[in-house]
């Protein structure tokens, strides 16, 4: 709203340039979302209550958990409303990409929301159907991956800095891509956006899991998407130079703000859980920036707090099924150190220390290469 403001009248009114700035918009966008989440939380979780959106606790899992019986779910709603409603105000929607990402962030939440609806309220025992689930995760992958490809992307070959297809793929501490996938980047990235989805949803699991790690990577690639989005910067640091891709860092900030806001609620004792409304859209949204940056490759580094979450889930089904022993106490894996006697506000905060130091070996990435 306010971009358009500035392309009516920043001509006639100088001072109205400031809505023209990414970094003035990424933060109050930001700054937005979050004030949002704070005073229309107890609204959202009322109402949540009121309807009997209610989380069903695992009865295999640690016993401290009976206690957050009852507790409403789908607090993921929060998360998306007050991003969205951040993003009307302080987005360029002019941004062919914004739009394919604002998309298809909504219709993975919307997927998520479904599966909770059929949880909490119509009492379906483990909800939507695995298959189902993924079948459709995966046509939105796809779908997604070739409108971005091969519509919507977009590169500059002007024979500065890094020379590239929009389907090349980049690795970590390395300059310039190191092959170009051609049409097997739809299935790729496909990959990489369901892997993020569900890696995010077994993280959520305890009090501010999910919300506080999923933050700390929101804002790094914020900080990767506005440089990939600056020419001069990204070039200067050997970065694939996105047309708008600065404009994403505006989306990620109000999604980091509207995490924030929702810690208010989340963290221990929560008031509310995101549920897979949350944590779907979460997933995906990480997923489809990385790709849309090309991060892919630098994403399980950021993101590797999900990567151990998911694969302790692999590794404790996998050996339970090959030997009948399991290899940890119970997965995913932050329920194996609860039941090690670890109290849950240690488990999380150490998890958060984890995921800043991933964090900033991702962003030593920008000089090693």
């Amino acid at each position: 709203m306010f971009q358009l403001v500035y392309d009516l009248f920043g001509d006639e009114v100088g001072v109205l340039r400031i809505f023209n700035y990414v970094t003035f918009r990424a933060l109050m966008a930001g700054l937005t979302s979050m004030f949002l989440s704070f005073f229309l939380g107890n609204l959202i979780i009322g109402y949540l209550y009121k309807l009997k959106f209610k989380e069903n606790i695992r009865e295999d899992g640690p016993k401290s958990h009976s206690v957050k019986s009852g507790t409403p779910t789908m607090g993921g709603i929060m998360i998306v409303f007050t991003m969205l409603i951040s993003l009307i105000f302080w987005a360029n929607w002019k941004n062919y990409n914004l739009i394919l990402l604002t998309v298809f962030s909504l219709a993975f939440a919307l997927l998520g929301f479904t599966d909770d609806y059929l949880k909490a309220i119509k009492k379906v025992k483990g909800g939507m159907r695995a298959r189902t689930k993924f079948l459709i995760s995966l046509v939105l992958a796809c779908a997604f991956s070739y409108i971005f490809y091969f519509h919507t992307g977009k590169i500059v070959k002007d024979g500065k800095g890094i020379q590239f297809v929009l389907t090349d793929i980049f690795l970590p501490f390395i300059k310039g891509p190191i092959l170009d996938l051609g049409f097997f980047a739809i299935p790729f990235s496909a990959l990489i956006v369901i892997s993020s989805s569900h890696a995010v949803n077994l993280t959520d699991g305890l009090d501010g899991l999910a919300a506080g790690t999923a933050c700390v990577v929101t804002v790094t690639l914020g900080i990767l998407a506005y440089l990939t989005g600056t020419p001069i910067v990204a070039n200067y640091l050997n970065l694939p130079y996105l047309v708008g891709a600065h404009e994403y860092s505006v989306f990620l900030s109000a999604l980091s703000g509207s995490l924030l806001g929702f810690l208010w609620f989340n963290f221990y004792p929560a008031q509310v859980f995101m549920g897979d409304t949350g944590s779907l859209f979460l997933g995906s949204t990480i997923g489809m920036i990385s790709i849309m940056i090309k991060k892919e490759l630098l994403l399980p580094i950021l993101g590797a707090v999900f990567v151990i979450e998911a694969l302790s889930v692999i590794l404790q089904v996998g050996s339970f099924k090959l030997t009948q022993k399991r290899i940890f106490k119970m997965a995913p894996i932050h329920h194996h150190f609860e039941l090690l006697g670890w109290k849950e506000t240690k488990i999380v905060f150490r998890f958060y220390v984890i995921a800043i130091i991933l964090a900033m070996i991702s962003l030593s990435t920008l000089k090693i290469q």
